[in-house]
């Protein structure tokens, strides 16, 4: 590949040919079985070579396509087992690689964004990517004060690239949907086109980061690398080491697996509230297990073991002011109390059921608390068995919480909100992390615990006391 593909004719073309692909080789895997081969065996080849090709396409195309390829790598916990082993190792590619740009281009987009001297402002620059994602490529540098820093260099063209390929994947999100059970694809794919032109501002990515990097500076827990440097379509930031969230995936040891992800938790429910900031990208290319090499730093008081989370992309995030919706945390308590009525009420004040629709409150109750499993207990380790189960009850028609969960309607406001937490909640399926979920919402979500009774004994005390000192006075 010669440069990011710009010509929606192209991009057309490759994105089309997904679908009848998948058709084809339904083709060839029903020779086989004729042939012979057991219906095992062939539907084990098919699923691995259409994995293939997926990524094939995806990863080459950059842009939207490999965006959605990476939003839907963290659901491959829903998947059956038998499915998701030939898509997992594909998918996952699309979190840390994708073919690179020629070194011309970048050198190109570098002089145009930096200036001719851009390589003044280098002490080293490596040509090789160290990173490439859906709509630019990182790589690693020292700045001209000895800083090592991560050159974020953003793909010419990107922007029609994204446009016209989730366009195109729209079209036939209806053939993708069987991928994930449970999900409906086209509103996924809808509110990544949303988010467009946020993303491909670098202006935008620099300060949201910016402002994490400085809200958690001397965090124990989360590690931001800080903006050192912005021109448009590039983006200059320190560099951090670590393990890629991915690789602690795969060959991560239990002790890692449980800190990254009850960090990831931590971070999920605590940024908004320090920040007013969502991070709305949470595939595990973006985080890394950071070992925590500062002055007698082993974690946080509760949790001293030595790593911390290295939090990365900051181009889509959800601005939220006032943290999360209280809504949440007062709909998850009552939810966690038995407060059928109540919180089904709350429900129709948000929207999240529609006033033309009537809706047996228990009947909502019991939608809701399986979902909710991993708050109720102290600790909770989350599992792809236990992602596939949710997902399965939520996908077959024949279930009361499929027909149910139709009726139900999600408010644009929380659209974003619903699509992270169920990407972090993949991520931690897939990590497969004993995490006290129940800790980071007592202590971030607003609403999850009720506000505060006053204690009538300290309230009479200190009435009483105000009565003696105006006996004394007087």
């Amino acid at each position: 590949m010669s440069d990011l593909p710009r010509k929606a004719v192209t991009r057309t073309a490759k994105l089309a040919a997904l679908p009848l692909g998948f058709a084809g080789r339904a083709t060839w895997g029903l020779g086989k079985r004729i042939g012979g081969k057991s219906a095992e065996l062939v539907g084990r080849e098919l699923q691995q070579r259409t994995a293939e090709q997926l990524f094939k396409v995806l990863g080459e195309l950059k842009g939207g396509a490999m965006k959605f390829g990476q939003a839907m790598s963290v659901f491959e916990s829903a998947l059956p087992e038998e499915v998701a082993g030939p898509y997992r190792a594909a998918l996952t590619k699309l979190q840390e690689a994708a073919p690179p740009m020629p070194t011309r281009t970048v050198h190109t987009v570098l002089a145009e964004r930096l200036g001719e001297d851009w390589q003044d402002l280098f002490l080293e620059f490596e040509d090789k990517p160290a990173a490439a994602a859906s709509i630019g490529q990182v790589h690693r540098a020292v700045w001209h004060d000895g800083r090592q820093v991560a050159v974020k260099v953003q793909y010419p063209g990107a922007g029609e690239a994204l446009l016209s390929d989730l366009n195109q994947l729209s079209r036939f999100a209806r053939l993708l949907g069987p991928l994930i059970p449970g999900m409906d694809i086209k509103p996924l794919i809808a509110e990544l086109r949303d988010r467009v032109s946020e993303e491909l501002d670098y202006g935008l990515e620099a300060q949201a980061q910016q402002a994490h990097a400085e809200e958690f500076a001397d965090d124990p827990d989360v590690l931001v690398p800080a903006v050192v440097h912005q021109r448009e379509q590039v983006l200059v930031t320190e560099w951090i080491d670590g393990t890629p969230l991915s690789e602690v995936i795969t060959d991560g040891t239990p002790e890692e697996r449980d800190r990254a992800g009850q960090l990831l938790a931590r971070f999920l429910f605590s940024g908004p509230s320090r920040t007013g900031l969502l991070h709305a990208d949470p595939h595990p290319g973006n985080f890394r297990l950071v070992p925590d090499d500062s002055p007698g730093g082993s974690g946080s008081s509760t949790d001293r073991s030595g790593w911390r989370l290295g939090v990365l992309d900051f181009g889509t995030v959800d601005r939220l002011p006032d943290g999360l919706p209280s809504t949440i945390g007062e709909s998850l308590r009552m939810t966690l109390d038995g407060e059928a009525e109540a919180v089904y009420e709350l429900l129709r004040e948000e929207g999240f059921v529609r006033e033309s629709i009537e809706l047996d409150p228990d009947a909502v109750l019991d939608y809701l608390l399986p979902i909710i499993e991993p708050a109720q207990l102290y600790e909770f380790t989350f599992s792809r068995g236990w992602m596939r189960s949710q997902a399965a009850r939520v996908a077959d028609p024949r279930s009361p919480a499929h027909q149910l969960g139709k009726q139900l309607n999600l408010p644009p406001a929380y659209l974003l909100i619903h699509r992270v937490t169920l990407s972090t909640i993949g991520v931690l399926c897939q990590l497969g992390a004993t995490v006290r979920l129940r800790q980071e919402l007592e202590e971030w979500l607003p609403g999850f615990l009720p506000d505060a009774e006053p204690d009538l004994d300290t309230d009479l005390e200190l009435d009483l006391d105000e009565e003696e000192d105006s006996a004394a006075g007087a």
